[in-house]
């Protein structure tokens, strides 16, 4: 095991310990050990070979020897004993919003209950609520947590998704019996959660492609399996469909495959109106449904199916009857953003607060990635569940960023780490003075404590985008895919506040965010707001999340204009002076009008 899943597996037994009502000091030397392995700034293989564990601070002898055991066999029988002794249900009760550990094992001595199940008619019997410590708001929230774990149960992250159909689609490339092959379906349309896996392939061999595709390494179990289809279950419950076609049917069943089902409903709508049927066989001359071949309009590509509906091809990620019709009726479609366009992201993590890596080690590798700029915006001193940032701590932090600069610079280096912040947005106040913020070169104001209703949250929103010092604010509606919903925020108030203001808004593309929702993205444009695609990154394998962020960007209508980080440096450094400049000299001719 390398030093993450060392340090996986030390969190999973502090937790075990906790619901077990184990020595708190127990339970947290186990949770500190980890901490400490994530932050390693060297492999935890070279500390094994030169005997130097033993010099980490709160590694003592036995985690010394757990830590030897798991890194080099991948094996801890303590681990392995310790898990069994608990009831599986009671780690999956952890995953509800608002149950923690020592709740959980409150649950368990008071009442027996080890699954969520159990728990769920507990809470409808009313039996939770009379236990000290919870009560009827704690008994409604499980109830609730319990309902979206459920109605999220069969749902799945892109990333995750994506993270499985490369490999199966690398391998179908490969394949010799394979002419084309793509992905489909929510996947292809780049959605931010979807269902299952779709594969369309063209082959002249169906059954040696689908015997390939059921026997792939990551199947569990093989759901269907026919002459030109099958669905298999992969690992995480995800499903994956594949549909073999000919080659003369691939684009057909391509398009019609990857959807959206709203979108295809026009398609075919459009090709009644010219006298035409459009299936997934085929675009055939023909008032009734037919696969006739001789009735075909012959179609090598999707493009060529838009075309022949007088249509501008469609990028896929455009395709769910949101205004794409439109756009291609009156060609060209707007060139929409390529990842390889983005130049950095101006909202990451360090080690100062809740990232994983050093300063240093955060420059070298975003400059060895082809980054021109990497922003480090530690979380302020509210957060300090993330060991926020007091000013004293953030001034320490600019001067070395400072001085880490100048090295590179003589170095010949031209990639630069920009200084800033992700400055906490309080009841009435930005968690950080404006003086302070005034000497960082990138601020972020995030909502991290939702406020009580919609109209406060708004009001605090666009209270902080009015702030000169702030150039945007991040994840606005503060939404966690799968596990949380998004706050209750006016969208378009506080977008028309940005608009007013200069205000950037900030697409976070950790994948458990791509918050702002795409959806608004279109209306944001309108109203002439400009977005930051940023990784909020904490570890430096977070800068692929870029990538996502491009798709997700894409199904937005954004393009390289639309985005602020495809730009150079030097184009940034004035885009990023602009806001204050600019809300000075309205103030000021605001002011002088009043005095007139």
């Amino acid at each position: 095991m390398d030093k993450d899943q060392v340090a996986a597996v030390l969190m999973e037994i502090g937790t075990l310990l906790e619901l077990k009502g184990e020595n708190p000091f127990k339970t947290r030397a186990y949770a500190n050990a980890a901490r400490t392995l994530e932050g390693l700034d060297e492999p935890l293989e070279r500390l094994l070979a030169e005997d130097r564990l033993g010099a980490l601070k709160g590694i003592g002898e036995a985690l010394q020897e757990k830590i030897t055991a798991l890194a080099t066999t991948g094996r801890l029988p303590y681990y392995e004993e310790l898990k069994a002794s608990i009831p599986a249900g009671l780690v999956a009760m952890l995953q509800i919003p608002g149950l923690g550990p020592k709740k959980v094992k409150a649950l368990w001595d008071r009442l027996s209950l080890t699954t969520v199940e159990e728990l769920e008619a507990a809470c409808l019997a009313g039996r939770v609520a009379t236990l000290d410590g919870f009560g009827d708001k704690t008994q409604a929230k499980i109830l609730e947590g319990i309902a979206h774990r459920r109605q999220y149960a069969a749902r799945h992250l892109l990333s995750d998704a994506l993270a499985a159909a490369d490999p199966i689609l690398e391998g179908l490339r490969a394949h010799p019996d394979v002419i084309r092959c793509s992905s489909a379906g929510s996947v292809r349309r780049f959605k931010e959660v979807i269902g299952d896996l779709d594969f369309v392939v063209s082959s002249k061999q169906p059954a040696a492609v689908i015997d390939f595709f059921t026997r792939q390494p990551g199947v569990q179990s093989v759901s269907a399996q026919g002459e030109t289809k099958a669905s298999v279950i992969l690992a995480g419950g995800l499903q994956a469909d594949l549909r073999v076609v000919s080659d003369r049917e691939f684009p057909f069943a391509l398009a019609y495959f990857t959807g959206s089902k709203e979108h295809n409903i026009v398609m075919r709508q459009r090709a009644l109106e010219r006298s035409l049927r459009l299936n997934e066989y085929g675009l055939f001359r023909s008032p009734t449904e037919t696969r006739d071949p001789a009735l075909l309009v012959p179609c090598q590509t999707e493009e060529e199916i838009f075309a022949a509906l007088d249509l501008a091809p469609i990028p896929p990620e455009l395709r769910e009857d949101k205004g794409e019709f439109a756009a291609a009726e009156r060609p060209p479609l707007p060139r929409l953003l390529e990842w390889s366009e983005l130049r950095g992201s101006l909202h990451n993590h360090s080690n100062w607060s809740d990232g994983r890596h050093a300063l240093e080690d955060i420059a070298t590798q975003m400059a060895a990635l082809g980054c021109a700029y990497w922003a480090i915006t530690d979380h302020s001193k509210a957060s300090f569940q993330a060991n926020g940032l007091d000013a004293p701590r953030l001034r320490r932090q600019i001067d070395e960023i400072r001085a880490l600069n100048d090295r590179l610079a003589d170095q010949g280096t031209e990639f630069r780490l920009l200084t800033g912040v992700e400055v906490d947005i309080l009841k009435d106040r930005l968690d950080l003075n404006d003086d302070l913020l005034a000497q960082l070169e990138v601020v972020v104001a995030s909502l991290h404590v939702a406020g009580s209703d919609e109209a406060d949250n708004t009001q605090r929103l666009i209270r902080a985008a009015q702030n000169p010092h702030v150039h945007m604010l991040g994840h606005l509606t503060g939404r966690l895919l799968l596990e949380r919903e998004p706050y209750r925020v006016n969208v378009q108030a506080v977008l028309d506040a940005c608009a007013e203001t200069g205000t950037w808004v900030e697409l976070n593309c950790n994948p458990y965010r791509f918050d702002l929702d795409w959806r608004f993205w279109p209306y944001a444009k309108i109203r002439g707001v400009r977005c930051a695609i940023n990784c909020d990154a904490h570890r430096n394998e977070h800068a692929g999340f870029l990538r996502l962020g491009a798709g997700v960007a894409r199904k937005g209508w954004l393009t390289r204009a639309d985005v602020v980080n495809t730009l150079p440096w030097p184009q940034l450094r004035a885009a990023l002076a602009a806001k204050p400049n600019g809300l000075r000299q309205e103030k000021a001719s605001k002011s002088r009008s009043a005095r007139r």
